[in-house]
C-alpha cells in the first residue's frame, strides 16, 4: 500500500513521501499564483481552481487568499462561495455540497496526529534533515445549502448535514444533523432550521 493510499484510508502515513510532497508543492504553487492574481482576473482564477481541486463545480467563487494541503481531495458542488482567508487541509476528502456559503477564516481539518510525542515522531533524524510527524486522517463531509459562519473550525471525521447553519466561532467536533442551527465550542445543535428564516445567529455563552 502506498503512503497516499494509507493517507486516504485513515492509516498512519508518512507526510514526507515523495509522491505526496510533489502534490503538496504543486498545490502550494497553484494557490500562490491564485492568491496573487488581479482581483478581476476571474478567467485565470477559475483555470487554476480546475487544476487544483478534485472538483470545482459550476459557479464556484473563492476570494483569495485561499490555502490547501493537496487540493485534489477537495470536491465542491455547484453555486458555492468561499470568503477570504480560508484553510482547507485536505489530507483526506473534503466534500462540500451545492449552495454552500463559507465565511472568512474558516478552517477545515482532515488530519490528526498521535497524542504521544514518541508515536508522532519516532526516531529523530540527524540535525540536517527534517522529519515529518506521523499523521492519520478522516474525511469532512458538508451537505447542501449549508452556511458556515466566520472563524469556524471543523475537525476531522465530521459530517454536517443539509440545510445547516454553523454559528461564527464554533468548533465542530462531531456530526451535525440536517435542518439545524448549531454553534458553540464544542458546537452543538440549538434548534431546527426552518425555511424562509433570515436572522443573525448570536452565540450566547
Amino acid at each position: 500500500m502506498t503512503e497516499k493510499e494509507k493517507m486516504l484510508s485513515g492509516l498512519l502515513y508518512d507526510c514526507g513521501d515523495a509522491t505526496l510532497l510533489a502534490q503538496w508543492h504543486k498545490a502550494k504553487d497553484l494557490t500562490r499564483t491564485f492568491n496573487q492574481l488581479p482581483s478581476t482576473d476571474t478567467k485565470h482564477k477559475n483555470q487554476i481552481l480546475q487544476q487544483l481541486l478534485g472538483k470545482s463545480g459550476t459557479n464556484l467563487w473563492i476570494t483569495p487568499p485561499f490555502f490547501v494541503d493537496y487540493g485534489e481531495n477537495i470536491f465542491f458542488g455547484n453555486n458555492c462561495e468561499v470568503n477570504l482567508n480560508c484553510t482547507f487541509l485536505d489530507a483526506n476528502r473534503i466534500q462540500i455540497g451545492d449552495n454552500a456559503l463559507i465565511a472568512p477564516n474558516v478552517q477545515i481539518y482532515t488530519a490528526f496526529h498521535p497524542t504521544h510525542a514518541a508515536d508522532r515522531f519516532g526516531d529523530i533524524n540527524a540535525a540536517d534533515s527534517f522529519t515529518f510527524c506521523k499523521t492519520q486522517t478522516a474525511p469532512v463531509i458538508i451537505g447542501d445549502n449549508v452556511w458556515i459562519g466566520g472563524g469556524v473550525i471543523i475537525l476531522p471525521g465530521v459530517t454536517i448535514g443539509d440545510n445547516v447553519v454553523i454559528g461564527a466561532g464554533s468548533v465542530v467536533t462531531h456530526d451535525i444533523p440536517d435542518h439545524t442551527i448549531a454553534y458553540g465550542n464544542p458546537c452543538r445543535v440549538i434548534r431546527e432550521n426552518s425555511q424562509h428564516n433570515c436572522e443573525i445567529v448570536e452565540i450566547k455563552n
